[in-house]
């Protein structure tokens, strides 16, 4: 069976976000070259046949071209470049496409200029972001842009839509703030999603008018309302990530949907739905998808059943 080899070259990155789940001991961790190629054999071993390199920032890699160009002689067939894009000059961008990249995920936070500095603490650069998602718009392969749903971003993202709608990015997705490593004890980061969905279907409806697929990552279909059709679990897929420490299947990521709690039972989604991150029922429990379900909360707000197959 197909599937995404999901390759963490390290965790160093030329920004320092301040919802970062990438802790300063881990920013040492780095695979070698011959260890990221001998992951990608064994992957194409197992009939994995797209790759994505990602980290912390993979283009300040030195090696980045290298590898792209491995992967495709191995015979992956999609290759997905996760960047920053403050080094997607022109020039770096025709390196990558012409090594074999085929799509970009380009991080964007959020889309105003002085909240964005802000966020990821490094002056002016924003700039350079605006400038290397443009020049990965025009190189013509598919652009998906990741915006992170917190606490001071969940209100602008209905506007934050039409600003990549009017730079010709096709698709977004909603990334969860997750409060794990790192960002263990930045609990204000995080939002009930209750509070956030009515801005996140705003972004939806949004993304329609403009022609822009928009995807939310981490929240339950119950919760999305007539939008749940927008919600996507990566972890349903054949994902194996490959990072500096271990090799693990994407569905027992700490970063995924984790676990069903008692409300989920006999819901139309519950045969696939991941359910909610440890993260998010220690911090508010199941108390929403109680209430959405005309049920009543778990007695701890954190009991959970055990996660169901994927489909």
């Amino acid at each position: 069976m197909p599937g995404l080899l999901d390759v963490i070259l390290g965790y160093d990155c030329n920004l320092a976000c301040d919802y970062c789940t990438i802790t300063p001991a881990m920013r040492a961790r780095a695979l070698s070259p011959e260890a990221v190629v001998a992951a990608m054999r064994e992957g194409r071993r197992l009939d994995y046949d797209r790759v994505a390199f990602t980290g912390g920032e993979p283009t300040i890699r030195r090696d980045l071209l290298g590898l792209v160009r491995a992967s495709r002689k191995l015979g992956y067939g999609d290759v997905k470049i996760q960047s920053n894009a403050l080094l997607f000059t022109e020039a770096n961008v025709a390196r990558l496409v012409a090594a074999g990249t085929s799509r970009f995920h380009i991080s964007i936070h959020t889309h105003l200029e002085p909240a964005y500095d802000a966020l990821v603490r490094r002056a002016d650069s924003f700039a350079m972001m605006e400038a290397g998602l443009r020049q990965a718009v025009a190189s013509g392969v598919h652009v998906v842009v990741d915006m992170i749903v917190k606490t001071d971003t969940y209100p602008r993202l209905p506007a934050a839509i039409d600003w990549v709608a009017d730079r010709g990015v096709p698709e977004v997705h909603l990334w969860f703030v997750s409060l794990t490593d790192g960002n263990t004890d930045n609990v204000e980061s995080l939002p009930p999603m209750t509070t956030a969905v009515p801005s996140m279907r705003a972004a939806m409806a949004r993304g329609r008018e403009r022609g822009v697929e928009v995807k939310s990552l981490h929240v339950p279909r119950c919760l999305l309302g007539e939008d749940w059709r927008h919600a996507w679990d990566p972890g349903s897929q054949r994902v194996m990530v490959v990072t500096p420490e271990a090799t693990f299947e994407l569905s027992q990521s700490r970063l995924a949907g984790q676990g069903q709690v008692p409300a989920c039972e006999g819901c139309e989604f519950e045969s696939f739905c991941p359910g909610l991150r440890n993260d998010y029922l220690e911090a508010f429990g199941d108390a929403e998808v109680a209430r959405v379900r005309g049920r009543e909360p778990s007695a701890t707000g954190k009991l959970r059943l055990p996660v169901l197959a994927r489909a």
